[in-house]
């Protein structure tokens, strides 16, 4: 069992202090290191906090990320901005874990193959000794937690179940599973095989999310998961969330999707006597200082744009918010629409083509675009 040492700051990040701050909200972001001892040795784990005002302590969800088609190490910090001002709204602290080998975390990503009980029982002992680290902190209340997952980061959750877990109320999964590609074994089988181990020791009431156009697991697949796991005695809630957008795999990470998730969670919440409150009014990150509306676009800027940058920027208008476009001086451009963080996104889009530096053109219906000599008078 992995256990658990000290927590160290690594950074706090203000409103508006990089471009990932300006599609978000005035939520206080805090990037902390969580040291947790390992078979190994010690292993730190990049870790990001959203609080409430005041000193606490709240009510706790820990929140945990999926995996990207890419290596562990290049995934990026995951931040659930929609979920987690939904819940410090609502006087929650969220806590969203890297677990091992993820983004600027230590340690080695774990997986077991084809042993997919193996695989989600490994990710669940980060989560563990990331809640044992939480229960000591006085910011904290440790008789008042939930844990929720996506994707890979649900299936470690359902794992969790298995264990007692002092102050933990309910789970909350949203989409989860592991799909394993070019694989010898039968994946969705052994998937299937996993919950129905974690439904035999499961000790915790749980809600599940899962969308028809998912494009990991469909409909179909959960309920093959919700009936092995709860045959063997698990407890769970299967929503249906139908088609949503493009792919419902991606539900918890859009702004789009708090009112098909949030209804059922607050029901959860209260049947679990998890407190839900009244959301609190977040205001909006302020906006830069040289902020404009689109009406007054800056042509002296657009005027870069090829052809296809121009229909690229016309493409990006008719996104709904939060939404960013990005540029260069000389012309690279690229947009993003919705998810975690759609400027940050936009610029490393505008960045893959570029080969001068990337800055924001417009956030949402706000340009924000600052011409060289601004810029170098912003810095005096």
């Amino acid at each position: 069992m992995i256990g658990s040492a000290a927590v160290a700051v690594l950074s706090v990040l203000t409103p508006c202090s990089s471009a990932q701050d300006y599609p978000s909200t005035s939520l206080r972001e805090e990037i902390i290191q969580i040291d947790v001892k390992t078979a190994q040795g010690p292993v730190a784990l990049e870790t990001t906090v959203y609080k409430p005002e005041g000193q606490g302590p709240f009510p706790l969800l820990i929140m945990n990320h999926g995996k990207d088609f890419v290596e562990p190490s290049q995934q990026a910090r995951a931040r659930f901005v929609a979920l987690s001002r939904e819940f410090v709204s609502r006087g929650y602290a969220v806590v969203i874990p890297m677990r091992q080998g993820f983004s600027k975390s230590g340690g080695s990503f774990r997986h077991g193959g084809c042993n997919i009980v193996d695989t989600g029982l490994q990710q669940a002992s980060d989560i563990r000794a990331v809640l044992n680290v939480m229960r000591t902190l006085p910011w904290v209340d440790a008789s008042h937690i939930v844990v929720g997952g996506q994707s890979f980061g649900g299936l470690a959750v359902i794992a969790l179940g298995t264990e007692a877990l002092p102050g933990v109320r309910g789970l909350i999964n949203f989409a989860g599973g592991v799909m394993l590609k070019d694989s010898a074994c039968d994946w969705k089988a052994r998937l299937e095989m996993a919950f129905a181990h974690y439904g035999t020791k499961n000790r915790l009431p749980s809600l599940w999310f899962y969308g028809e156009n998912d494009s990991l697991f469909d409909i179909p697949l959960a309920e093959r998961l919700q009936k092995a796991f709860t045959a063997a005695g698990g407890s769970a809630e299967l929503i249906n969330v139908g088609a949503f957008r493009q792919d419902a795999h991606r539900l918890v990470t859009s702004h789009h999707s708090i009112d098909i998730w949030w209804p059922a969670t607050e029901r959860f919440l209260r049947k679990v006597d998890m407190p839900t409150g009244e959301s609190a009014h977040l205001p909006p990150a302020a906006m830069p200082a040289t902020a404009r509306s689109l009406s007054g676009d800056a042509p002296e800027a657009l005027v870069r744009l090829s052809a296809q940058g121009q229909a690229g920027y016309q493409k990006f208008l008719t996104q709904t918010f939060p939404r960013a476009f990005a540029m260069s001086a000389s012309g690279a451009w690229g947009w993003a629409e919705d998810g975690d963080d759609p400027a940050e996104t936009a610029l490393q889009q505008c960045q893959k083509h570029a080969k001068d530096v990337c800055q924001l053109y417009a956030v949402n219906d706000q340009v924000i675009w600052q011409t060289q000599n601004q810029m170098a008078m912003a810095g005096n």
